[in-house]
């Protein structure tokens, strides 16, 4: 009876079983026809292998990606699948079907190609969506404003893509997102101040655009926070104080910006604080004091290339966890920090310390940190260093070793401070020199003389000639007609007196109406800190917009605003930005009033509204940049060749041009304009001597290289860059990404293919055949502006003529055939191309072949017109370039009179 009981309770027990796998079955399956139909149509969209998704199966229970939740589809993935060969050909972001997925909680295409923008349906029709991953999809357009009407959103990831325009603020709406990532990509405008509605909010990841304006202090109420990352964009402004109310904050960086003034005393509140990263600012002042003792948590901390000063707290030694400290390139100063008996957790970690002003002796051995970087400052006496575990860099001190800076820069050091040097431990020897005989000091005597009197007659005879070839040139600099430089708007540039030396440089105006334009100067009016001064908007009496440089001589030098001026009352041209006034009466601050550009720079207009009702943006037309290009060119043009001496401006960037109400060019950022070097009247007699010059400077230029106008031509060529591509702030990096970048862009444009261009052309440009030679022949412009050797870059009178006749530089019919008779070493581009020339006897490198140069990626070219290596003819659309554009260099042409001879 027991065994039967027994066998009933284990047949029940397996009938119950059978029926709950039943169900899980039939739960499992798809059950809408609707939403198979919609899976199959993202199939066929999408371009998907039948081999992850087989048509004949079902769905929920074979397709790779897909889980369904009571017979609906909850969660689809295509990250990591590929297309079928067809579905390669034509990728585009095509998921309409997915409006007929009503319960659908995550969507992640991670990794997906998905070329196109996101649908302005998504934050209407998905109102289930949890999740949203569109990471490294290749997405561009703008962020859709709808988006913020997903109620139930929680994670929303847009990392690494092409979006451009304004972050829309509605985004703050999603009252339940814990995770945003917008990072790598090319936002613009400001963090919306609604961002302090995200109650939920763990990480809010920025990186990586072009974000402007001060990081709103609201976001401060995020107490939930975790990690906020904001690096790499142009925000300015100082660290708000409420940051210390961000409990648990783990990481924090606000590198690579523009932000100002000191660290606040608030940021001790963190105590969750493991990395802490604000490299690559204007952060100045002291830290707070014990800021590091009380983040005991702190793993990572960078205030590298910053201005902070004063003395390094010994506290830095007692963080249990510190695994990196970097605190190069700063001002920081006084003894090497104190060490503890307790470090031994602390030596663990590495250190930067270099480019400082450290002084003092090192009585310790550096063989106790794992590694510890002291160069670039000035310690003195003899390290005790490990040479077998090389962990520390001690190089350019004052130290007893080799590789330290020399004995006057010591020495000069230590006496400022009023301290005494060890010179190097040798002892001072400076004793009087022995005396001489009556008759060696007659001898003395007359030789001085001799040398004097010979040293005068020379000085005069260099003198007339320096007087004879002045005169020669007097009145070259001003011979271009300013009638060239296009439709500017009578009175848009104020007229310079017939005095140069009057009030020319605009109207006095009181600090009394300044501080009412401006509202006392409040934080709301502040544009940005400028590197010459605080730029602010300001509103005269009269209802007239102007902008205002506050310039305090106690963060500036004097001659910063007085060369400014000074450049103002000798500088007459339609294309700089209008000075209209000055106020020099305050003691510490000096004001600089200039024209209102309601364009505003060329950064913030290049993508602009098209209406008010949605956040759609619209970029410049191609006209529209050209025209720019242009004016920009003639301002650039004006100061190296029209002036005596030649000015660079050193500061060519997308933000230093402004753009008036008719995007007239008014170049700004004037205040770091200075004479060439080597070009001013004193530097003639070196010239004359024929004095050996330094190498060559890098690309971007460095130091001397700065007040070279070749400097200003390779800064132009990146503008043009921007103004082709849509990629926005390469001018301001000088990164290893931005250089990469510019190796992939540079490849690309080609003075045989013109065909190669669309591929780094600004997809929102339209243009036809004629324009696109123009983006053509503008792309060839830039390239030559990027020559790795300043020498062999164009000056900006050839590339102003080449911008006004852009069809010239690519077109050959436009010149008769007997001007385009020429060998390849008589070509346009060997003329504006030094690095690409090669022997008329070698062939052209067939795109897809090239060989680079550098970083620049230059091709090496060969005859223009013939086959390449493989045998296959250049098409018609490979033309020749004219040198009538860029008159080939002189030495050519006599190198080509002697082979006709």
């Amino acid at each position: 009876m027991e065994a039967q009981r027994n066998a009933l309770s284990i047949f029940l027990l397996a009938v119950i079983l059978f029926l709950i796998q039943c169900v899980v079955a039939q739960k499992a399956r798809l059950s809408s026809p609707i939403e198979r139909r919609a899976l199959l149509d993202l199939r066929a969209s999408l371009g998907l292998r039948g081999k992850d998704w087989p048509i004949k199966s079902d769905p929920c229970s074979s397709w790779l990606g897909i889980e369904c939740r009571n017979g609906s589809v909850s969660k689809i993935s295509v990250s990591g699948l590929k297309r079928t060969r067809l579905g390669r050909l034509s990728p585009k972001f095509n998921v309409d079907s997915l409006v007929n997925l009503t319960r659908l909680v995550s969507f992640n295409a991670y990794g997906f190609p998905l070329p196109g923008s996101i649908p302005d349906w998504f934050g209407n029709r998905l109102a289930n969506l949890e999740v949203l991953d569109l990471r490294s999809c290749n997405i561009s357009g703008s962020i859709p404003g709808t988006l913020g009407n997903l109620s139930r959103l929680t994670s929303l990831y847009l990392h690494d893509n092409n979006l451009a325009g304004l972050i829309p603020a509605t985004l703050g709406l999603l009252r339940n997102l814990k995770f945003l990532d917008l990072s790598v990509n090319s936002l613009t405008g400001s963090i919306p101040s609604s961002f302090r509605s995200f109650g939920n909010m763990e990480r809010l990841e920025l990186a990586s655009n072009y974000l402007s304006e001060p990081i709103p202090p609201s976001l401060g109420t995020l107490r939930g926070l975790q990690v906020f990352n904001v690096s790499d964009n142009n925000l300015s402004g100082s660290i708000p104080i409420q940051f210390g109310n961000l409990s648990r904050l783990v990481k924090l960086d606000l590198s690579r910006n523009s932000l100002y003034g000191s660290l606040p005393e608030e940021l001790k509140m963190l105590r969750s604080l493991k990395m802490m990263i604000m490299a690559d600012n204007e952060l100045e002042g002291r830290l707070p004091v014990d800021l590091f003792s009380s983040l005991v948590e702190l793993q990572v901390v960078d205030l590298s290339r910053n201005k902070l000063d004063g003395a390094l707290n010994a506290t830095i030694w007692s963080m249990p966890k510190l695994q990196s400290l970097d605190v190069s390139s700063n001002n920081f100063t006084g003894p090497f920090p104190g060490l503890r008996s307790n470090i031994s957790a602390t030596t663990a970690a590495m250190f930067n310390l270099s480019n400082n002003f450290f002084y003092g002796t090192l009585n310790f051995s550096l063989g106790m940190f794992r590694f510890i970087d002291l160069s670039g400052n000035y310690f003195e006496g003899k390290a005790v260093v490990n040479n077998t575990k090389r962990n520390a860099i001690i190089d350019k001190n004052c130290l007893q070793a080799l590789k330290q800076r020399t004995l006057e820069d010591c020495r000069l050091f230590y006496t400022d401070r009023g301290l005494s040097f060890d010179n190097f431990g040798a002892p001072d020897t400076t004793q009087p020199p022995p005396a001489e005989s009556s008759l060696e000091s007659s001898k003395r005597l007359i030789f001085i003389l001799a040398g004097v009197v010979g040293g005068l007659g020379f000085i005069v005879l260099l003198v007339l000639i320096l007087v004879l070839i002045l005169r020669r040139n007097k009145g070259i600099g001003n011979q271009r007609r300013n009638a060239d430089v296009g439709p500017v708007p009578e009175g848009d540039s104020p007229q310079l007196p017939k005095n140069p030396t009057i009030a020319s440089a605009g109207d006095p105006f009181t600090y009394e109406q300044l501080l009412l334009a401006t509202d006392n100067f409040s934080e709301t009016n502040l544009i940005k800190h400028g590197h010459s001064g605080d730029l602010f908007r300001g509103i005269l009496e009269a209802r007239i917009p102007v902008v205002i440089k506050r310039v305090s001589l106690s963060s500036f030098k004097k001659e910063s605003y007085m060369m400014e001026l000074d450049l103002f009352r000798k500088l007459s041209h339609p294309r700089f930005v209008p000075l209209l006034g000055h106020c020099l009466e305050h003691e510490t601050e000096k004001l600089l009033v200039y024209k209102h550009m309601p364009n505003g720079d060329l950064a913030n207009s290049f993508y602009r509204a098209t209406n008010s009702d949605d956040d759609s943006l619209q970029s410049l037309d191609w006209i529209t940049r050209l025209k720019v290009a242009t004016g920009a060119a003639e301002g650039l043009f004006h100061l190296h060749h029209e002036c005596n001496p030649s000015l660079v401006h050193r500061d060519v960037q997308s933000s230093s041009i402004l753009l008036d109400d008719k995007f007239e060019v008014r170049l700004g950022s004037l205040g770091e304009v200075r004479a060439q070097e080597g070009d001013t009247h004193q530097n003639v007699l070196k010239r004359l001597l024929r004095k050996p010059q330094t190498s060559e400077p890098g690309p971007s230029g460095s130091g001397s290289s700065l007040t070279i106008c070749a400097y200003d031509v390779y800064c132009f060529g990146k503008v043009l860059l921007e103004l082709i591509t849509g990629k926005l702030g390469i001018g301001k990096a000088e990164d290893a990404s931005t250089k990469e970048w510019l190796e992939q862009t540079l490849a690309c444009i080609s003075i045989y293919e013109k065909e190669l261009v669309t591929k780094i052309m600004d997809p929102s440009l339209i243009v036809d055949e004629d324009l696109l030679e123009e983006v053509w022949a503008m792309a060839i412009v830039a390239k030559s502006c990027l020559n790795p050797k300043p020498s062999k870059r164009p000056s900006m009178k050839h590339i102003l003529k080449a911008l006004e006749n852009p069809l010239k530089v690519v077109r050959e019919e436009s010149f008769s055939s007997a001007r385009l008779r020429t060998s390849s070493r008589r070509s346009w581009g060997s003329a504006f191309f030094g690095s690409w020339r090669q022997s008329s006897s070698e062939s052209a490198t067939i795109p897809g072949h090239q060989n680079r140069e550098g970083f620049s990626g230059f091709r090496q070219a060969g005859r223009v017109g013939s086959h390449g290596s493989d045998g296959i003819g250049h098409s018609s659309s490979r033309k020749r370039l004219s040198n009538e554009v860029f008159p080939e260099p002189m030495e050519m042409q006599d190198m080509e009179m002697l082979d006709e001879n």
